[in-house]
């Protein structure tokens, strides 16, 4: 069975860094696209950043410059860099694996991990 443990979360302060790293099981890692999300409280769920199998990226507007994904299929494990962090980061942030294949797609979520940035 596919599983996603995130881990690395904390309470910094504005400016400060974390490093977020997620460990699948369970699963192919190398074919999946992997993702991070976040929610912050009263918010839904957004997208932070995916990453392709071949390491292509999608980082939304508030995170680009700031963050940074990386993978390790050796690993299976997918890093998130996160420096100049604002308070606005302060979110629980979960890590995705998606799939998409003619018959279903595949979507796996971690528990979370939770981000508070201080000001």
């Amino acid at each position: 069975q596919a599983q996603l443990v995130e881990s690395g979360g904390g309470l910094v302060q504005a400016g400060g860094s974390l490093r977020l790293s997620c460990a699948a099981s369970g699963m192919i890692f190398s074919i999946y696209v992997m993702g991070w999300y976040r929610q912050a409280p009263g918010k839904q769920r957004e997208l932070v950043v995916t990453i392709t199998s071949g390491g292509s990226t999608n980082y939304s507007d508030s995170v680009k410059g700031r963050f940074i994904i990386s993978r390790d299929n050796a690993e299976n494990t997918v890093y998130l860099q996160m420096n100049s962090l604002k308070p606005e980061d302060t979110a629980i942030y979960y890590c995705n694996a998606h799939r998409r294949t003619m018959a279903r797609t595949h979507d796996y979520w971690g528990r979370g991990t939770q981000v508070t940035v201080s000001s």
